[in-house]
């Protein structure tokens, strides 16, 4: 699986209060969320984001509460991935769950600059950073784990799994 898109760059700690703060939280609608995605972080991000890019953070993205509506905003406002030198546990699996890619990469964290455009390839782990020619390794996404982002997540390759344990 191959993912291409323009970089916004955010710092270290990252929690999900400004992924979506909570004053938002009184809806699950994904595309409500989404006009309000990291606006704590950048005021401006919901407008100027599109459809295709990709966040790159440092340290400990996405701590605090354990609430899915942080990945689901992010995905909902058409970012395809996130590249960090970590994440936080629950917010890894969360991400996974909805059908978010995300990957590890120290070296990737600190050198990608804001507006670079990369490129990732989720079968080798490889970031390719077009905009300067660097070249980053992060953990390759397992098979499964891919197969629940091309599903779209949890939910949808469950009921996948379902409708074809009843065909058979």
């Amino acid at each position: 699986m191959l993912i291409k898109g323009k970089v916004w760059k955010f710092g270290n700690d990252i929690d999900t209060d400004a992924i979506i703060p909570a004053r938002y939280l009184n809806t699950s609608d994904p595309v409500e969320l989404a006009k309000h995605v990291m606006e704590d972080a950048d005021r401006e991000f919901p407008q100027k984001v599109r459809a295709g890019d990709i966040l790159v953070a440092g340290k400990n993205f996405g701590c605090g509460s354990s609430r899915e509506h942080a990945p689901i905003a992010i995905k909902a406002a058409g970012i395809r991935a996130v590249i960090a030198k970590s994440f936080a546990r629950i917010f890894y699996r969360n991400a996974f769950n909805i059908g978010l890619p995300i990957f590890e990469s120290a070296e990737a964290s600190e050198r990608i600059r804001e507006h670079d455009v990369v490129e990732i390839d989720a079968d080798l782990g490889e970031i390719r950073n077009l905009t300067t020619g660097d070249n980053y390794r992060a953990n390759p996404i397992p098979p499964f784990m891919q197969d629940l982002i091309r599903a779209g997540g949890l939910v949808e390759w469950t009921k996948r799994r379902l409708s074809t344990a009843q065909d058979s």
